[in-house]
């Protein structure tokens, strides 16, 4: 398999940001892809989850429809960690700030030759890590991109629940 871009929890759940530039960049880069097609995880898809029942029932309620029809309707490959991915990022000197979700991350985006798409402060503006990163939080965006209806009225409603950014 292969993929040309990879996103991370930080990333997903960066559309619900209480940094207001986090949530409009995050957000405009799923509404910009709605019809592609990204990867994505099975640990990073679980981590959103893990984060989301965190939170008081009536935000998770909130959330979710968002969620569920944003995976639908967008494709998102989750994919495992292969075996090649867990001898690279156990075999790799990695800078001793990036936890294993992230070097695990790492190390899948190399065996597929994808772009890591980001708004990881720990992961962004590097140049010491073997895959390519990019940062949404770097791109000059100016004003947020909306998703077509109804999902704009699901993430609305979806916005009782926001997350802050050290968080993810």
């Amino acid at each position: 398999m292969s993929a040309e871009a990879m996103i991370d929890a930080s990333l997903f759940m960066g559309m619900h940001s209480t940094d207001d530039t986090v949530r409009g960049r995050c957000k405009s880069f799923f509404a910009q892809r709605l019809t592609g097609r990204v990867s994505m995880s099975l640990e990073h898809v679980g981590f959103c989850d893990n984060l989301v029942w965190s939170y008081p029932r009536a935000e998770q309620d909130a959330y979710y429809p968002f969620m569920d029809v944003l995976h639908t309707d967008m494709r998102i490959d989750r994919i495992g960690y292969e075996e090649t991915d867990l001898k690279f990022a156990l075999d790799t000197a990695w800078p001793p700030d990036l936890p294993w979700h992230e070097r695990l991350l790492l190390a899948m985006a190399t065996r597929l030759g994808a772009v890591v798409h980001t708004a990881s402060s720990r992961l962004t503006g590097r140049t010491d890590l073997p895959a390519a990163v990019v940062s949404v939080l770097n791109t000059a965006q100016d004003s947020a991109v909306d998703f077509p209806e109804p999902l704009e009225r699901l993430y609305a409603d979806s916005l009782a629940l926001r997350v802050a950014p050290e968080r993810v």
